[in-house]
């Protein structure tokens, strides 16, 4: 995979290539300076057609998904509802297992609730696999 602080530089900065999908939100005044983050730039996820890189705070390390070590994907959904409720409340994860064995889980951790980056990343990945002839 590419740098991936390039990747979020030319995500900042842009224009960035066809294909890349960024998502991107103003970090809140009140809730920066509670987490300490307000001085940090805004949270970024980049899905470009090699992987995934998101940027959440100076506090914590770059989450990197490298699609060339990554052996397959499965959706995950749970849902959770109250006995006296007909709203159900969904949580969307992608399992990802690599090549060698390992077996984690993405979700993004700015973004836990917009469900197209995790469609944004299975449609990445199967164009990736698609590519290589995997």
């Amino acid at each position: 995979m590419t740098d991936p602080h390039m990747v979020l530089g030319q995500a900042r900065h842009g224009p960035v290539p066809v294909g890349w999908h960024v998502f991107t939100k103003r970090r809140g005044k009140v809730s920066g300076f509670l987490r300490g983050t307000s001085n940090d730039p805004d949270p970024l996820l980049v899905i470009t057609p090699e992987g995934a890189v998101e940027y959440v705070s100076e506090r914590k390390p770059l989450t990197v998904v490298d699609f060339s070590d990554v052996a397959g994907m499965t959706l995950k959904v749970s849902g959770q509802s109250f006995s006296d409720s007909t709203l159900v409340r969904l949580s969307v994860w992608v399992d990802l297992d690599h090549h060698d064995g390992r077996r984690t889980k993405w979700r993004s951790a700015s973004f836990p609730d917009d469900h197209a980056t995790v469609q944004s990343l299975i449609e990445a990945y199967g164009a990736h696999k698609a590519l290589r002839g995997r």
